[in-house]
């Protein structure tokens, strides 16, 4: 079940697309699907979202978003060139006109010094636009870090609506 607070996020960002006639895509490896769900538990989210990738594994990044099986291999999968990378990929394989893309460690194992438990890099695309990328260390268990990057991924769509 998704929070009700996150629910109203949502719902925000899916009224500020309707009035700017923004579609949006998500591309995700580290939430496994949970920003597209939590968009489309909304009624009437279908003239907004356009699409999901769910991108949990390295060849599905290659395969569905087209990164560049180089860059997962210099940079490792939860890096902010893939996570770009993700994010152009979704934008250049829908109709959206604002892409996000995540990428990271939930845990609770799989850390490292370098990339520590609740590190997430965050990729954001825009048709005609640049594209951003963000870096979080989020504190918590695994539920804590994957719903604290849905909401953070919600925050950043809207920023691009504007």
């Amino acid at each position: 079940m998704i929070d009700e607070s996150i629910l109203h996020q949502a719902e925000a960002l899916l009224a500020r697309c309707r009035a700017k006639g923004a579609l949006l895509a998500t591309a995700e490896s580290c939430t496994g699907g949970l920003i597209a769900a939590t968009l489309t538990a909304i009624a009437g989210s279908s003239d907004v979202v356009d699409r999901g990738f769910v991108t949990y594994s390295n060849e599905a990044k290659t395969d569905l978003v087209g990164v560049d099986p180089g860059l997962i291999a210099a940079h490792g999968a939860v890096s902010e060139p893939v996570a770009r990378a993700m994010a152009e990929g979704a934008l250049a394989r829908s109709r959206a006109s604002i892409t996000i893309s995540v990428t990271g460690v939930a845990g609770p194992g799989g850390g490292s010094a370098e990339k520590p438990v609740g590190l997430v890099w965050f990729g954001r695309a825009r048709r005609g636009g640049k594209t951003v990328s963000l870096r979080h260390v989020f504190p918590g268990d695994r539920a804590a870090v994957r719903r604290a990057t849905v909401v953070e991924a919600l925050r950043l769509m809207g920023e691009a609506v504007e």
